[in-house]
């Protein structure tokens, strides 16, 4: 039995497989040649199987290709979107906060918390400074978890609040 060889296969089916994941991204041409390589690629993976006597080649590459897009549309729906930076912050971007900045800011956060009641205070502390859930925080603090968010919660409105009351300095 004489072996099938991928070009041939890629020659016999190519333009159809194109053209079909062409429409099948919308016209979107680079998501429809990164489903078309991707099809060679399980193709040249299982190239035993590409013959006729198995069943129709064009019908497995299609079929293939097909599940390849649709998983691709799921796993883009399931990202974030992504948010690129307008062309003025991209300066601001690349540069890490000096020792300065970094001193500020922790003073400001000291001086906020501060301000609020020991309870709050402990709680923002063991939920984001310890990087703590709520169910482990409670434990540490010896309250229910129901206790933890609500407190945080009050506690984040309240800074939250403190920080729009704040003048913004020039």
């Amino acid at each position: 039995m004489p072996s099938v060889q991928l070009e041939d296969v890629m020659r016999a089916h190519g333009d159809a497989l194109h053209a079909y994941v062409t429409r099948l991204t919308n016209g979107d041409r680079f998501a429809a040649e990164d489903v078309v390589q991707e099809t060679w690629v399980r193709a040249w993976r299982n190239l035993d199987r590409l013959t006729e006597n198995l069943g129709s080649v064009r019908g497995w590459l299609l079929r293939v290709a097909h599940n390849i897009a649709i998983d691709q549309h799921r796993s883009r729906r399931a990202r974030p979107t992504e948010v690129g930076l307008p062309e003025q912050d991209l300066e601001y971007a690349a540069v890490a906060p000096s020792a300065n900045d970094q001193v500020e800011t922790k003073i400001v956060v000291r001086a906020m918390l501060e301000t609020l009641s020991p309870a709050h205070r402990d709680t923002v502390l063991e939920v984001y400074y310890a990087d703590r859930t709520a169910a482990s925080a409670a434990k540490v603090l010896g309250v229910p978890a129901g206790t933890v968010k609500s407190r945080l919660h009050n506690a984040l409105r309240t800074l939250r609040e403190s920080v729009s009351a704040q003048p913004l300095a020039a």
